[in-house]
């Protein structure tokens, strides 16, 4: 009789936590399949979470780094795929060229991957940004929680403004395709 009431408010208890993950998790594909992200990104019209993340020469930056310009925030799984790497280009070619604002371009990769391919790619107008060891990837929600991708970053682009408010938000239904490039800038010129 005891060990039905334990499993009976064990199963109540993990059913509970299910819903309560379900209301804050989100589902992407990843070459059409579905993953999990660790929850939905920031809300905008929100402040910007804080966050601190590593540069190429192992310094920490952080969102008060870059304050009183617009941030466009291009998150990724790895500069070593091909898509990550289109948008990191793409991004250095535009975007960068806006007044008063820098692009950050954010992965899991170490900051030494990330400044090798800068420098074999030319890449100079935007920084790149390590969450090795940080938490920016469930600050955010873009932290995948399930497949082999586990534990890398979503594709998303946030932008903010000079105030640190969130103006535009995208998370890239499938991580196998590029981001709204046009949508972003279109945030930063209005």
């Amino acid at each position: 009789m005891y060990s039905k009431f334990v499993f009976g408010a064990l199963l109540f208890f993990s059913s509970f936590a299910l819903a309560q993950n379900s209301k804050t998790a989100n589902t992407v594909l990843a070459g059409g399949k579905p993953v999990h992200t660790y929850a939905q990104l920031p809300a905008v019209n929100k402040p910007a979470p804080k966050f601190t993340l590593t540069d190429v020469t192992m310094k920490d930056q952080t969102l008060d780094s870059y304050k009183g310009k617009y941030l466009i925030l291009n998150i990724f799984p790895s500069v070593d795929t091909g898509v990550c790497s289109a948008s990191v280009h793409h991004f250095n070619e535009d975007a960068a060229s806006i007044p008063n604002t820098v692009v950050l371009c954010i992965s899991k990769d170490l900051p030494f991957a990330q400044k090798r391919f800068c420098g074999a790619e030319g890449i100079k107008n935007v920084v790149m940004l390590s969450d090795f060891r940080s938490d920016f990837g469930k600050t955010y929600g873009v932290e995948i929680t399930d497949s082999a991708m586990k534990g890398l970053l979503s594709r998303a682009v946030v932008v903010i403004d000079p105030s640190g408010k969130i103006i535009y938000k995208e998370q890239v239904a499938d991580i196998s395709h590029e981001p709204n490039y046009e949508a972003a800038i279109k945030a930063v010129k209005n």
